[in-house]
């Protein structure tokens, strides 16, 4: 595939033909079950079939399509183990590549967007893309100061694409639920769509990188490119260098993986309270493990900041006081604040120890001094949660998630399956104390400004 694919039919038809493929290899599956294979090989290979079909389509189709590739690819964790592998290939092929645009195409952009005369604004420019990804793609390049850029180039057609990819997936959505046992595919496809217009707008993504750029600059964990230039569908930033954390993940050492998660997890935490807001696209494609000359060895490289969460003030009061009192078992405080704050509604009537036996489990990680991420952990939740027979499902379906807090419980959730994807060990409470609002009780608060004066 050498372009964007434009033409919403072309788009449309190659989606539609995902559940089809699903349905046939099915039937595929049953025949060789027939003709005398294990049920256990015949499921292996439909699953191998079903990942690379999968992504093949929404590698292919870049856009919205690609998106949710990228968003789906990090909840790898709650598969079963035995059909993980497939998937997990197929999936996180998408963090860090697809099929690029023409170089005509490229050129053509540049030319429109920058002036016919765009080359002599660098001293180099790599043709060759050295990513691809949902709606435009990076070029490595010199800038005519001498500074290393990347330049994105945004897709012809790429909103169009966006919006009739994620129209189309809504569509069969409920197919597609399986992929990810206990996670509900609508409302994040849903989120997704409410995203493009932000996703599209260069503007808007170079002014949330240089706000979290000033913010820090010379850290010694969190290192983000700043912005050098910006137009409409091209933006150009620093060049970073490092380990992409998909190569972290497939074969990083226990230290490096220790850091990136406990870095990962201080950068979701800590950006919000700093800079107001909140980065929204945690997979791994978008972060670098960097070398770095202390005792630490490794800083956080941070990309991509076209969906971001705006929070003035920093993540909600709500979610630390919750944390907090849950962990203290104030069942009657948890359940009166979920109801004050629209999680559960009116109309509804929950026990508050059940509300309580229901988010303990999910929660451990907040409450360990330290806590090792693992997919075994992530499939237990998943499991307690998609399980119809567990009181969990079945309290979970009672429970509703104000829109105000969409993205932000994605990016939890998202964030939390990449640490398990590193298989990391974090001492999440000590982020959670440091940049949570609400998670530290007031008086304790207090006692602490106390002693230090």
């Amino acid at each position: 595939m050498s372009d964007l694919p434009r033409k919403a039919v072309t788009r449309t038809a190659k989606l539609a033909a995902l559940p089809l493929g699903f349905a046939g290899r099915a039937t595929w599956g049953l025949g060789k079950r027939i003709g005398g294979k294990s049920a256990e090989i015949v499921a292996r290979e439909l699953q191998q079939r079903t990942a690379e079909q999968l992504f093949k389509v929404l590698g292919e189709l870049k856009g919205g399509a690609m998106k949710f590739g990228q968003a789906l690819s990090v909840f790898e964790s709650a598969l079963p183990e035995e059909i993980a592998g497939p998937y997990r290939a197929a999936l996180t092929k998408l963090q860090e590549a697809a099929p690029p645009m023409p170089t005509r195409t490229v050129h053509a952009v540049l030319e429109e967007r920058l002036g016919e005369d765009w080359r002599e604004l660098f001293l180099s420019f790599e043709d060759k893309p050295a990513a691809a990804a949902s709606i435009g793609q990076v070029h490595r390049a010199v800038w005519h100061d001498g500074r290393e850029v990347a330049v994105k180039v945004q897709y012809p057609g790429a909103g169009e694409a966006l919006l009739s990819d994620l129209t189309q997936l809504s569509r069969f959505a409920r197919l597609l639920g399986p992929l990810i046992p206990g996670m509900d595919i609508k409302p994040l496809i849903s989120e997704l769509r409410d995203r493009v217009s932000e996703e599209l707008d260069y503007a808007l993504e170079a002014q949330a990188q240089r706000e979290h750029a000033a913010e820090f600059a010379g850290d010694a964990d969190v290192l983000i490119p700043d912005v050098v230039h910006q137009s409409d569908q091209v933006l150009v930033t620093e060049w970073i260098d490092g380990i992409p954390l998909a190569e972290v993940i497939s074969s990083g050492t226990v230290e490096e993986r220790d850091r990136a998660g406990q870095l990962l997890a201080r950068f979701l935490f800590s950006g919000p309270a700093r800079t107001g807001l909140l980065h929204a696209d945690p997979h791994p494609g978008n972060f670098r493990l960097l070398p770095t000359d202390d005792d630490e060895g490794w800083r956080l490289g941070v990309l991509d900041f076209g969906t971001v969460d705006r929070l003035a003030g920093g993540l909600p009061d709500t979610i630390g006081e919750c944390l907090r009192m849950t962990l203290e078992g104030e069942a009657e405080a948890v359940y009166g604040l979920l109801c004050e704050e629209g999680f559960v509604k009116e109309t509804i009537d929950l026990d508050p120890d059940a509300v309580l036996d229901y988010l303990l489990p999910i929660i451990e990680p907040a409450e360990a001094e330290e806590f090792t991420f693992t997919r075994g952990w992530m499939r237990t939740q998943a499991a307690r949660i998609a399980d119809i027979r567990s009181p969990a499902h079945q309290l979970g379906k009672q429970l509703n998630l104000p829109p105000s807090y969409l993205l932000i419980h994605r990016v939890t959730l998202s964030t939390i399956g990449v640490l398990c994807q590193l298989n990391a060990t974090v001492r999440l409470r000590d982020e959670l104390e440091s940049w949570l609002p609400g998670f530290v009780a007031e008086e304790d608060t207090e006692d602490s400004v106390a002693v230090e004066a």
